[in-house]
């Protein structure tokens, strides 16, 4: 009776068991094709942003890759299911990561074109040419990315879209505060009129002051910043030179308790300096 009792009691532990496990695979499985929707989402804006069109399935294969990848190396060279774990984070970060740093290039560009682009608009409405007809010509020469930006503008006017909503839709596209004069510009010029040669003029002044003053600013705080890529990269260096010298002695930091907090104390000071220096060189003008 007693071993009875004691194999229906592993039959329900075991079904238990068993139930948990496809229940908790059937989460990862929709967790999963949730974040494979949102991935897919999130990159056809992205790579529409950067007018670069590619298939998504390609890309997610890609990330797959990249996170499969750094997790074994992680794994491989920490001997560790943790540093594995790891690994497939930083394989999902750093799209994400290098996706914003491209953004933000291509936002600093578009800033930096601006100016030019103004006096051109401006020259060629004092020479008697409509908005529409300065604006095609300035597609027509001009670079990416404010050729592609404005050149989209138009396509949606042609379309039906209204000059409003289009210069609206700019406005989103390049949220920076020289787009923003820009588009407020040509916007009051559409509903009121006025001389919208001398206001163009005015804001390709400021902007270059503007663009001028940051680039200063950018000059002055790059030993700053330099200094936060060392601070950030150095004591990881450190452990991996000293990892290839004394593997043993350093195999301690990956395979103890102790070692895990010395690691992660170590990524909270390092998290805690990256900050506070990023906090002292981001100058607000």
């Amino acid at each position: 009776m007693h071993a009875i009792e004691r194999w229906g009691i592993a039959a329900a532990v075991a079904l238990c068991a068993a139930l948990l496990a496809v229940g908790m695979l059937g989460w990862a499985w929709e967790s999963l094709a949730r974040y494979r929707a949102t991935f897919a989402e999130t990159a056809r804006v992205r790579m529409g942003e950067f007018f670069f069109f590619v298939d998504v399935e390609q890309l997610w294969r890609a990330q797959v890759l990249l996170v499969g990848a750094l997790a074994l190396a992680g794994g491989w060279l920490g001997r560790s299911w943790s540093l594995a774990a790891v690994g497939a984070v930083l394989g999902v970060w750093l799209p994400r990561r290098a996706a914003r740093m491209l953004r933000g290039r291509r936002l600093r560009r578009f800033d930096a074109q601006l100016p030019d682009a103004l006096l051109a608009l401006a020259c060629a409405l004092r020479a008697g040419a409509s908005l529409p007809a300065a604006l095609r010509q300035l597609v027509a020469e001009g670079e990416p990315p404010l050729a592609q930006e404005f050149a989209l503008m138009l396509r949606e006017q042609r379309l039906g879209t209204a000059l409003d909503l289009s210069l609206a839709n700019l406005g989103d596209r390049m949220p920076t505060e020289a787009a923003s004069l820009v588009v407020a510009a040509l916007r009051i010029a559409a509903e009121t009129g006025g001389n919208l040669a001398d206001t163009l003029e005015r804001i390709a002044a400021t902007v270059r002051a503007r663009l001028h003053m940051e680039g200063r600013v950018r000059a002055l705080t790059a030993q700053g910043r330099l200094q936060s890529r060392v601070v950030g990269v150095l004591p990881w260096l450190l452990i991996a030179a000293l990892h290839s010298l004394e593997p043993e002695t350093m195999g301690l930091l990956w395979t103890t308790r102790e070692g895990w907090a010395v690691l992660s104390l170590v990524a909270v000071l390092d998290l805690l300096g990256l900050w506070m220096i990023a906090r002292i060189v981001r100058i607000d003008l």
